[in-house]
């Protein structure tokens, strides 16, 4: 892509703005060669956009961005976003991918799985306990609750993604803690032996973890490295003979770490590189069992919530780890972490949807039967508009996670930005949702046995683990960015052959042109959603058009310091987080308009208001990201911050003078 910056030559724009739509041959050849005359500084300057060093801002960040160029024809909609374009195929229309024994399954499994937990779990006992009771800890195992994606030959489910994140939404209703403990064994703690594993380990390690026999944890987390993964210490040094490893450090805050007996860790290990023949750590991933021996853990942390599932520090104290015990090849341990958290962030959309339908409840239940000043308070417009929103940000959360577990499940391999996205979205929506249940409930809600209080607890740590929301802000834009700075370095080079890249050059100036002059560029949902949302469809596609012209800007003005613009990359991804959501509702509602649902019309309103706001919102941030303002918002942000920290406190002094 051409950066939009070429108006700082007014005679380049004045011949760029003559430019029509559809050129002949020649005019074509006209119109490359004053574009390479130009341009040519401009586009080399535009090629350094990117994104080619090592992310130093956390663990989703940290992967080299290679040199290579992303194909052009991504079907990601969140990858095509950054480059002011619309890929529909994996968003339109919503997916629908369980054939009919799958969905017969599925429908035999909630019942049962709704009711358990309705008169067997006890969500606030478990809490008490900071425990899962034993008897629920059972008839989860008999449910076969613990390997619901492991393949049916080996003892599980063999779940859809659909259909995990189908029943992992009803946990996520009733008990958050059992979640945890249910997601730590088997959403990371052994999925890398699902993604990874050779036959012989699947078939070693998956039925007794499916059965619940054994439980699994995910070691990755260490006491001087949280988000930055690759600063972790713990070591696995191969023996000469080549015929084990020994494993020495710690882990911390591990979710059913003194349950566990077998462990997916991460250890750094020295390899020979190739190209220079020194030796330098990698990170590589082993499945780890505790009776290896030197395998240890500490007693159960004391939390703010989630107190039902077990949290503890892992040791590993020179344990010998067989070869055959390494998870994919050596030194991509790094690739097996990612890959893990990206393939599982899906499945806390889901839940949290699910989190989200029980407060709410709880809520409307509240406003439908509590009288004020003579009338039932959900007839007040305070009250109503609360309902309102938590409904929008459900609805928008579930969309989300949906149609990412239909992508996966239909095969699609670019979703990380997708579900990165929604990982973020559910938890900020979640905890805005149950905070305002207990305003709506009032002093009701603040008490202990009205049982939200348990789960705003249980629902804080959502924001930090497996990628905090800051470093998954950051995650999105880079990776954003990393595309649509290679269309540009493409682009590049497409400008030293203009002549054969006439059509091509002359489609991205008149693009750019029509922007200048406040045109459309000829994006459009038209025919894609229901005609009934054409507004929302309409909004939708002016703010992936401004979204790709400020990103250009952006890549323009920073180059490879992008990824340092912390304040910019945040406001960028909140613009992304908005253009996915909104795309989601417009497929979910024009699905329900086209089959005449029932929830039709409602479902409709759901769309237009967040279509709305989120348009407004994406404006918003796209005006701060252009302004001298902003940028002097920002100094004073940064000096601001680091006076205090200076300071070690605030710096004013008080008020009172003492």
């Amino acid at each position: 892509m051409l950066l939009r910056k070429v108006s700082r030559s007014s005679a380049l724009c004045g011949s760029i703005l003559r430019i029509p739509p559809v050129l002949s041959g020649g005019q074509r050849h006209a119109g490359a060669v004053i574009a390479v005359q130009n341009n040519r500084l401009y586009a080399s300057r535009a090629a350094e956009a990117v994104v080619e060093k090592e992310a130093a801002v956390g663990s989703e960040t940290a992967t080299k961005v290679k040199n290579t160029t992303v194909a052009a024809e991504s079907k990601s909609y969140a990858v095509n976003i950054f480059k002011g374009q619309i890929a529909t195929a994996q968003v339109f229309p919503y997916p629908s991918v369980m054939n009919e024994e799958q969905e017969q399954f599925l429908r035999e499994l909630v019942g049962p799985v709704n009711k358990f937990f309705l008169e067997v779990n006890d969500a606030a006992k478990n809490d008490a306990l900071e425990k899962v009771e034993d008897q629920t800890m059972e008839g989860l195992k008999e449910m076969g609750a613990f390997g619901l994606q492991v393949p049916a030959d080996l003892g599980g489910l063999g779940l859809s993604n659909t259909q995990y994140a189908r029943l992992v939404e009803i946990v996520g209703t009733y008990d958050l803690g059992v979640g945890i403990t249910l997601g730590a064994h088997q959403s990371i703690g052994f999925k890398g032996i699902l993604l990874f594993g050779n036959p012989a380990q699947k078939e070693k390690y998956l039925p007794k973890l499916a059965t619940g026999e054994t439980i699994a944890a995910f070691c990755l987390t260490e006491p001087a490295s949280g988000s930055d993964a690759a600063s972790i210490k713990t070591t696995a040094v191969q023996s000469p003979c080549g015929q084990y490893f020994t494993l020495s450090g710690s882990k911390i805050w591990i979710s059913n770490g003194g349950l566990a007996e077998i462990f997916t860790v991460f250890a750094k290990t020295p390899m020979k590189d190739p190209k220079t023949g020194e030796m330098k750590d990698k990170i590589s991933a082993f499945v780890v069992e505790r009776s290896f021996g030197g395998v240890t853990s500490g007693p159960p942390e004391k939390k703010m919530g989630i107190k039902a599932s077990n949290t503890a520090e892992v040791y590993f104290d020179n344990v010998r780890v067989p070869a055959d015990c390494l998870l994919g090849e050596l030194g991509e341990g790094f690739k097996v972490a990612m890959n893990i958290l990206n393939n599982g962030r899906f499945g806390m959309a889901a839940a949290l949807s699910g989190t989200m339908k029980g407060v709410i409840n709880k809520a409307v239940d509240h406003a439908a039967n509590r009288t004020q000043f003579g009338s039932k308070i959900h007839n007040y417009g305070v009250i109503q508009e609360k309902v309102a929103r938590m409904t929008m940000l459900q609805y928008v959360t579930e969309a989300m996670a949906y149609m990412i577990s239909g992508n996966m499940d239909s095969g699609a391999k670019e979703f990380q930005i997708e579900a990165a996205i929604s990982k973020i979205f559910a938890s900020e929506a979640a905890w805005t949702v149950t905070d305002e249940c207990v305003q709506v409930m009032g002093g009701m809600g603040y008490m202990k046995d009205a049982g939200v209080e348990r789960v705003m607890r249980d629902l804080r740590i959502f924001r930090i683990f497996e990628g905090t929301n800051d470093i998954l802000r950051l995650f999105v834009a880079l990776n954003g960015f990393q595309n649509a700075g290679n269309q540009l370095k493409s682009l590049q080079k497409a400008l030293k052959n203009p002549i054969g890249n006439a059509g091509l050059l002359a489609g991205e100036l008149t693009k750019r042109a029509k922007r200048k002059a406040g045109l459309s560029t000829g994006l459009t949902l038209q025919g894609t959603v229901h005609p009934e949302l054409a507004h929302s469809g309409e909004l939708t596609t002016k703010a992936i058009e401004e979204f790709g012209t400020i990103t250009e800007e952006l890549l323009i003005k920073h180059g490879k310091k992008i990824i340092d613009e912390q304040f910019v990359l945040s406001r960028v991804a909140d613009c992304a987080i908005d253009l996915y959501a909104m795309v989601v509702v417009l497929s979910r509602a024009s699905r329900s308009l086209s089959q005449g649902s029932a929830s039709a019309q409602h479902e409709k309103m759901l769309c237009e208001t967040w279509c709305v706001e989120a348009h407004e919102r994406i404006m918003r941030n796209i005006k701060s990201l252009s302004s001298g303002e902003s940028r002097h918002l920002f100094r004073n942000l940064r000096a601001i911050s680091a006076a205090v920290v200076e300071n070690g406190g605030v710096v004013a002094p008080h008020p009172l003078g003492f």
